[in-house]
């Protein structure tokens, strides 16, 4: 019978593909490479430590916590840095949340843009809630490597569909890789069946799909610090319903009329660079230097070296007539911004912006998008004078696999015809290819934020058993977590 008589009579397909091969990587792949479990593991801590930062924002605190106050579940999931001990669809939105919130955890870049360690909301909240009720029921827990594992998964399945397609492009935000990712690796962490597996894969593609909206103007907002929250937790929400038997929907994504490639994706099926591995662990990009959107790491680090310069010249900001920033076409596309900024949320995904304020304060904090640093005069006037062009070849090497690079280069012209000699930065400290200068200021920056939250002995507690990755992969979840109790 041909496929569309099968359409007619109703019969039922296999179902598609790409549900299967997550499946398969998921249920089948051993995760035992060195450098993807070393980089997971300061991604672990790098990411919670973004979490315990944003505690100090009332604007994400007001957010969590149970949905109805003062719910507390017994064998729970405990989010880090509270006091909250929520059922793990709720934990992982808290725990997704916060670690989103001032956009400063990892980032993927590629036709998709995302941030894959999001998805940690779902699986250290799964994993922690499975831990305590085995605990309860005299089992073993799960332990660290087993979430570090599910990491590594997860990292994959968003940052390889990533690689060759675009969602953005068609007004969808990358939200929708986080959602089908944690609903992979949590499927598995609950004991899915391989067939539960792949109904569930296919209940995230056919659930809503958040649009990219609230990430451009004029509708920027703070949607899209909790966004990542929002969809980890659904991943978790989908897996547990695919365990009490629900069906799956198996051509969701090529079925005709009213499959995703149909409805969603101009009629185009998935593209795939590679098959699943550990190669987006292994190359992940981290946030060190600045809590900015990655495609403007590395004008934020040019904009230092010549805040630099304009201090040790004596010329003042005023004197500047024009700043040009060489750049690629993604951060054209995302973050050139001129004209009023409405909020933090629209600040930071601002080249401008934060091209702005480190040439004139020499820094870029998450306190800088506040509007009471925003309200100074010299930004919005020295915003104005910033111009983006793309440069080609940046663009191409911005996608090659064997470069990824994120390369800005800023030029500054002065009122009196002179200008400063370009400054190129192809690399951010968080890249691959940096990793020997990154790592020590990672875990440093790990430091800090421990040090925001918690006492001197608790700080000492949870760094003796983070860094030796012997020790944290050995330990049981439970225990981790109760490390960030308050």
């Amino acid at each position: 019978m041909s496929e569309s008589a099968q359409r007619s009579a109703g019969v039922r397909p296999p179902p598609d593909g790409v549900l299967v091969d997550i499946a398969n990587y998921v249920l089948d792949t051993p995760i035992d490479n060195e450098l993807a479990l070393d980089t997971a593991a300061h991604c672990l801590i790098d990411t919670l430590g973004c979490g315990l930062e944003a505690l100090g924002y009332p604007a994400c605190t007001k957010l969590m916590g149970p949905i109805v106050p003062g719910t507390i579940v017994p064998h729970g999931a405990k989010v880090p840095g509270t006091s909250f001990q929520l059922d793990p669809v709720q934990a992982a939105f808290n725990i997704g949340a916060m670690i989103r919130w001032l956009d400063f955890n990892d980032t993927w870049l590629a036709a998709e843009w995302g941030h894959p360690s999001d998805n940690l909301g779902g699986i250290l909240a799964t994993a922690d809630w499975l831990s305590r009720t085995r605990v309860a029921s005299g089992k073993a827990p799960l332990v660290m490597r087993d979430v570090l594992v599910a990491m590594i998964r997860a990292h994959e399945i968003q940052g390889c569909i990533a690689l060759e397609n675009s969602f953005n492009r068609v007004g969808l935000d990358h939200v929708l890789l986080v959602k089908l990712a944690t609903t992979a690796v949590v499927g598995q962490m609950i004991g899915l069946s391989r067939d539960e597996l792949i109904n569930a894969i296919s209940l995230a593609w056919v659930d809503g799909h958040a649009l990219r909206t609230y990430r451009h103007a004029p509708n920027t907002g703070s949607r899209k610090s909790w966004a990542a929250g929002d969809a980890t937790s659904r991943g978790v929400r989908l897996a547990l319903i695919a365990s009490t038997g629900e069906m799956g929907y198996p051509s969701v994504l090529s079925a005709k009329t009213w499959g995703f490639y149909d409805v969603l994706f101009g009629g185009k099926p998935l593209a795939f660079q590679r098959p699943y591995g550990t190669y987006v662990m292994e190359n992940v990009l981290f946030k060190i230097a600045f809590p900015a959107e990655f495609h403007a790491q590395t004008a934020a680090e040019a904009a230092m070296s010549l805040h630099v310069q304009l201090v040790e010249s004596g010329r003042s900001i005023e004197s500047i007539r024009r700043v040009s920033i060489r750049t690629h076409e993604a951060a054209i596309r995302i973050i050139d911004k001129q004209g009023p900024l409405a909020n933090p949320a629209d600040r930071d995904h601002c080249i401008q912006y934060m091209v702005a304020v480190p040439l004139i304060f020499g820094r870029l904090t998450a306190s800088d998008y506040e509007d009471d640093v925003a309200a100074d005069p010299r930004i919005d006037a020295l915003r104005a004078k910033i111009i983006c062009v793309e440069d080609p070849q940046l663009t191409r090497d911005y996608h090659d696999p064997d470069k990824r690079s994120i390369a800005n280069a800023l030029t500054i012209e002065f009122e009196d015809g002179t200008r400063f000699e370009e400054i190129e930065v192809d690399y951010p400290i968080g890249h691959r290819r940096r990793r020997s200068d990154g790592i020590p200021l990672l875990i440093e920056k790990f430091r800090t934020n421990l040090a925001r939250r918690f006492p001197a002995k608790q700080q000492q507690a949870i760094l003796a058993a983070s860094l030796d990755r012997r020790t944290l992969e050995s330990m049981a979840v439970n225990e981790y977590v109760d490390l960030y109790a308050i």
